[in-house]
């Protein structure tokens, strides 16, 4: 290690910095720009390769509409040397390819619009031009959201004047930002490259309310506000207050919030949604959804109760926070008895799903007028910060480990260490890391579980307006809004920031690398899954370093673990491999569907290593992992596709006499083309083995090879099976469609038999000794059992497929084919074949009679007259 110091002169005195610089074959970067067409739902990547020594000023701050000379030089370049860049998504694992070669500088990738798969990747091959290479460029990509149009003539919106700035952005797309200051107030979805001004109709609001914004959410159904204790929405038409109108109190509200964290994909038991903000007065909490929905889901009242609180203490709510559970809500709960000079803050959190609020082992004995604001973590466990004006509380592993804040003096007051200022706000990134900004633009750094925080150097002037935010890659930056009205986005080098510090302070990482596998932040197991991942940590030999695995959720896992250690020239390594399993067996159970609600359920992982620093690069991994149905799964039958048919609805009879329940007259069916596909043309003397196979949004997942069952649904029961129990190896009586009937009449026909109550018949001791003659009804993939059509009529069969097996899905899989069948001469009508019998045989008589009346008449004509005369010659005399 080399340390380079400059040469410094001028009357400016800088704080001195270390700058940490290594050896990188990056040297360039991809820049991407999209084009929305919504009449298509899909979207234009335009990419090209830039230089940042070289780049142009606009490709430098991202507002670049073109590729400048150099790029396109560049591009060209390194296109010619086999360049094709492509875009991988990290969430559904899809690639997409450019439409064509490189045109002009630059290439242009197709994808579709998604809210399910938005964090995406630029990639390219590994191509170097003067030993250089491109990084991968990470960036987040979904529906366009539109920021609402500045309107002529429509007043300002802000904060109280001398206030600080007040922010809010969409937790899963951080670009789209909303912030408030003390003069107007400004929407972005870029990351304020560009932005607009919000504001509002004239003489709905008076001057001061308009000037009294005291906190404010973001979310796609507008812009919402708080003013003097009032809700109020702006959107695209309209600006709206909220009371009594949406389900909401008129007055009273001291709080909103939204979340914080981003879980794109999440599990629901009990629950079709989950909420986007919340609102709370000082004794009611409600929870607010999309298309302007609030409910009501607790009061103070209640809560005395679930608490078995004195009826005669007095109980408020502090505040509300989301936790890092996707489906957690968190109250911060006053609490006294004689409210004079202090009182305690407790804690309890509230499952969306499951509607449960448990009491945390959380107390906090406080003066009566602090008020303390939540921040809680990226994490498993539930992890919290606490802060008032001049300190900050951690609470750590589950609220078992607690404290305040320490610094290198004042004890951890970090008001002393900036001049007396206050805190401002509190952000964390992803990856761990701590950002403490305080009202002059003071900073402070540490990382989650780390109970010290040092001071950063001074980035900024203590007069600027700023906010302390994040970008979709993940990097920090600061938001400037100045006097004049304008705004501004700064990159923070956070990483260079802290390492410049540590390097004064010594500090040391006690580990040296830490690797995993984990590269999903949700896994979703169906019945049978089970997951295997694996950590590695790297340290110097004598430390004592381990893997750490932490859960938070339901008991409905296996968690086993195994550990290869290595040591090698002085460094030791350890290599964790953690095995997620279930081992529920759903067969011939009581309550078969009590025993999967049980089971299924989601769970949120922790892995990092044992200790950590404040040096340390990204040290932690939090995803979750979810029990259940997987809503992307379905089934279908090889063979059937909407595609090779005549596409068109048309109408068919049935015979009674075809039909299960033998009713008195013919039915008439609908052929329901977009339900049905295309029906599959069958020979009535070939059998039919249907394979049924599983799909989800990535296509094609395999064969299905356990047991499902076929029910005509129109009633038919005019087909048949052709293997018999006995031949299918059943030691009892299987279950047929007749015996579920007759079992379950009060049932509709399609759940009268499934997977609830499926017994096999391969055992004496389930079951009944019966009929083993009878067809087998049962079908899988290798026991060779078809269906088998009649052979005296031909007819059209549209069939629904379920799966049986209890221990293949928790999801109800089913399909639907159509059959129909050919090559069978239809039986003609008996009156026909009477009428036409009867014209046979008098057309037969008929002839007969005239027949003989001919040769009559011919035999009387010449019955005395020889049919041939003989001519004689006369003789002359």
């Amino acid at each position: 290690m080399h340390a380079i110091k400059p040469i410094v002169s001028g009357p400016d005195l800088e704080e001195e910095r270390y700058l940490s610089v290594d050896n990188s074959h990056i040297c360039f970067l991809w820049y991407y720009k999209t084009i929305s067409f919504v009449h298509n739902l899909t979207q234009i990547v335009v990419l090209w390769i830039y230089d940042p020594e070289n780049a142009d000023p606009s490709e430098l701050l991202w507002n670049a509409n073109e590729p400048s000379l150099n790029s396109i030089i560049l591009s060209k370049q390194l296109a010619a040397l086999g360049q094709m860049p492509f875009i991988y998504t990290i969430l559904k694992r899809k690639v997409y390819f450019p439409q064509e070669r490189i045109k002009d500088g630059k290439w242009y990738v197709s994808i579709p619009m998604t809210t399910r798969d938005v964090l995406k990747e630029v990639r390219g091959n590994q191509v170097a031009f003067q030993d250089c290479f491109i990084a991968n460029s990470l960036f987040l990509l979904t529906f366009p959201l539109l920021t609402i149009p500045e309107i002529p003539g429509f007043l300002p919106i802000s904060s109280p004047r001398g206030s600080q700035l007040i922010a809010n952005w969409a937790a899963c797309v951080p670009s789209f930002v909303v912030v408030v200051a003390d003069m107007e107030t400004f929407q972005t979805n870029d990351s304020f490259h560009t932005w607009t001004r919000i504001r509002v109709p004239p003489n709905i609001l008076t001057e001061d309310e308009r000037h009294n914004v005291s906190d404010v959410t973001l979310s796609r159904d507008g812009i919402f506000f708080l003013i003097n204790g009032i809700l109020y929405l702006k959107n695209y038409k309209t600006f709206t207050r909220l009371g009594s109108n949406a389900n909401l109190p008129d007055g009273g509200i001291i709080g909103i919030t939204s979340r914080k964290w981003c879980w794109i994909n999440y599990l629901l038991k009990d629950k079709e949604r989950r909420s986007n903000m919340a609102i709370w007065t000082e004794n009611e909490v409600y929870l607010g959804y999309a298309r302007l929905k609030f409910v009501k889901i607790v009061t103070t009242e209640k809560l005395k109760g679930l608490l078995h609180m004195s009826p005669t203490a007095t109980l408020t709510i502090h505040n509300v926070e989301y936790t890092g559970h996707p489906l957690e809500l968190a109250l911060l709960l006053n609490y006294c008895i004689i409210c004079n000079t202090s009182k305690t803050i407790y804690l309890v959190i509230h499952n969306e799903d499951t509607v449960q609020w448990v009491f945390q082992d959380f107390a906090l004995n406080v003066s009566i007028d602090t008020f303390l604001i939540p921040y809680f973590l990226y994490s498993a466990m539930p992890e919290l910060l606490l802060w008032d004006k001049h300190r900050i509380y951690y609470y750590y592993h589950n609220f078992t480990d607690t404290g305040v804040l320490q610094t290198t003096t004042e004890f951890g007051n970090l008001s002393r260490l900036s001049q007396n200022s206050i805190i401002h706000n509190v952000l964390m990134d992803y990856y761990g890391n701590i950002v403490v900004k305080m009202e002059n633009n003071v900073m402070f750094y540490f990382k989650i579980k780390i109970k010290d925080a040092i001071k950063l150097h001074l980035w900024t002037n203590s007069t600027v307006k700023s906010l302390i935010s994040f970008k979709p890659s993940g990097n920090m930056y600061l938001i400037y809004v100045f006097e004049n009205g304008e705004i501004y986005p700064e990159e923070y080098p956070l990483q260079l920031e802290a390492q410049s510090i540590t390097f004064k302070t010594k500090e040391k990482c006690p580990y040296m690398a830490f690797h995993n596998d984990i590269f999903h932040f949700s896994y979703l197991l169906d019945k049978g899954q089970n997951l295997s991942l694996w950590a590695q940590i790297v340290y110097p030999e004598n430390i004592g370093l381990y893997i750490v695995v932490e859960s938070y959720g339901p008991k409905i896992l296996e968690i086993k673990d195994q550990i290869q250690y290595e040591i090698a020239l002085g460094h030791c390594s350890k290599t964790t491999t953690i095995t997620f399993s279930q081992n529920i067996n759903y067969e011939a159970v009581d309550d078969y569907f009590k025993l999967q609600y049980e089971n299924t359920g989601l769970l949120l992982v922790h892995v990092r290593p044992s200790e950590l620093a404040k040096t340390c690069p990204i040290s932690q991994k939090v995803f979750q992992i979810s029990v259940g149905c997987d809503a992307s799964k379905f089934i279908a039958v090889k063979g059937f596709t909407k595609k090779e048919c005549l596409q068109h609805d048309f109408f068919y009879i049935i015979e009674q006499s075809y039909l299960r329940d033998r009713p008195s007259k013919p039915l008439r069916v609908k052929y329901n083309w977009d339900k049905y596909g295309c029906p599959l043309k069958v020979d009535f003397r070939e059998k039919f083995h249907p394979l049924v196979q599983l799909y989800n949004d990535n296509g094609y997942v395999e064969d299905v090879e356990v047991n499902f069952i076929v029910w005509e649904i129109h009633g038919r029961d005019d087909y048949s099976f052709n293997n018999t129990m006995k031949k299918s190896g059943c030691l009892n009586e299987a279950q047929t469609w007749n015996s579920m009937i007759e079992l379950n009449k009060h049932l509709p026909l399609e759940e009268v038999w499934g997977p609830e109550n499926y017994k096999h018949c391969f055992s004496y001791a389930i079951g009944k000794p019966g009929d083993l003659t009878q067809p087998y009804e049962i079908i899988n993939k290798s026991n060779y059992n078809h269906l088998v059509w009649p052979l005296d009529h031909s007819g059209m069969y549209v069939f629904r497929v379920k799966i049986l097996d209890p221990n293949y899905s928790f999801c109800n899989l089913t399909t639907i084919f159509a059959i129909e069948t050919f090559g069978v001469i239809p039986s003609p009508n008996a009156y026909m074949v009477a009428a036409f019998l009867f014209l046979l045989m008098l057309l037969f008589f008929s002839t007969l009679i005239l027949s003989y009346f001919h040769y009559m008449r011919i035999y009387k004509k010449h019955i005395y007259e020889p049919l041939h005369k003989s001519k004689r010659k006369k003789k002359k005399n």
